[in-house]
């Protein structure tokens, strides 16, 4: 029996250390997270994983991710097939269930929870002085804004061709804030990096949207050359999305004038546009009265009711210039 013991102990010493050397390994596999690969996830109580106690099964971990779809599964823990917790990439820790649960993280497609964990908006107060940074997640959680006033940096581009139409994008079905709404060119956020921190002439700013451009139209580079944009403006504005996100932003305005070759990136755009004024006005009327699900981003709606056209006449006339005014920060509903 003394035997026996020594023997089953000594085993069972055996199996724990290969478990978590196991689970080890896997916390380490878990940076593929990042790749999003197209494998399910994976738990400890898959196919060639060694068995564990029901006092272990919290050590489970999900390293893989399915690609872009409808309703994918975010990188999670599993724990018998129930969502334990979510790994957060940008800050290397995990949220709690209730969190990843609460807040739709397991619905995002991994394209935007990518975006939502690795981007760090630029924090500023109602000046626009930078005062912090946090995640692209933290940033556009409605509970968040509401308590802790958070407000970031952001951008709007107005990109016009050669005949002065304007390029407008339906934002693709994925996205976290305001999917499947028609909006200007790209809407997006300089992110707290040097290159797109730089305030002389707004250079930060400008930087991002060359930036933004290429990853959401593909838009070469020397097809939006930072030079050309113009920037016009700056607006503050909240406005919720469904309850939970939303945005709050101090948002720079910048039109640019060129021909530019477009390879909308699926996962960030459904749709685009060239629209004349009228065409635009119709569009504005069908949201407006809720005619063939057409709805406009509400940063668009306010530029819409309160500059677009003015401004647009001047660029036609050559005079846009003019109406450029950085100095003031324009506070809107």
């Amino acid at each position: 029996m003394a035997f026996k013991s020594l023997v089953g102990s000594a085993t069972s010493r055996a199996s724990t250390s290969l478990r978590r050397e196991w689970a080890r390994q896997t916390v380490r596999s878990t940076t593929s997270c990042l790749a999003f690969h197209s494998s399910p996830c994976r738990t400890l109580d898959s196919p060639g994983a060694p068995p564990l106690p029901s006092s272990s099964l919290s050590s489970a971990i999900a390293v893989n991710s399915p690609p872009c779809r409808p309703a994918p599964q975010a990188c999670s823990w599993r724990r018998k097939g129930t969502l334990h917790s979510l790994f957060d990439p940008g800050r290397g820790r995990f949220l709690s269930a209730k969190a990843a649960m609460g807040q739709d993280v397991e619905a995002m497609c991994p394209v935007q929870h990518r975006l939502m964990f690795e981007d760090e908006c630029i924090l500023v107060d109602e000046e626009d002085n930078v005062v912090g940074h946090d995640s692209k997640y933290n940033c556009h959680l409605m509970e968040k804004i509401e308590k802790e006033n958070l407000l970031h940096r952001a951008f709007s581009v107005f990109l016009f061709n050669s005949k002065n139409e304007l390029l407008l994008q339906k934002r693709s079905a994925t996205k976290v804030t305001f999917p499947l709404v028609w909006t200007n060119t790209c809407c997006s956020h300089p992110l707290y990096r040097e290159s797109e921190l730089i305030k002389e002439n707004h250079l930060g700013v400008r930087n991002a949207a060359q930036r933004k451009l290429h990853d959401e139209l593909g838009i070469v580079a020397k097809d939006a050359p930072v030079d050309d944009f113009t920037p016009l403006g700056r607006i503050l504005y909240k406005a919720p999305s469904d309850g939970k996100w939303g945005e709050h932003e101090v948002d720079y305005l910048l039109f640019m004038k060129r021909e530019v070759d477009l390879e909308p990136n699926p996962d960030e755009v459904a749709d685009v546009q060239y629209v004349n004024k009228e065409q635009l006005q119709e569009l504005v009327r069908k949201a407006k009265a809720g005619e063939d699900g057409v709805k406009l981003s509400p940063w668009f709606q306010l530029v819409v009711e309160n500059f677009l056209y003015d401004w647009w006449k001047k660029l036609e006339e050559g005079t846009l210039l003019e109406s450029a005014d950085m100095k003031h920060i324009h506070r809107l509903k």
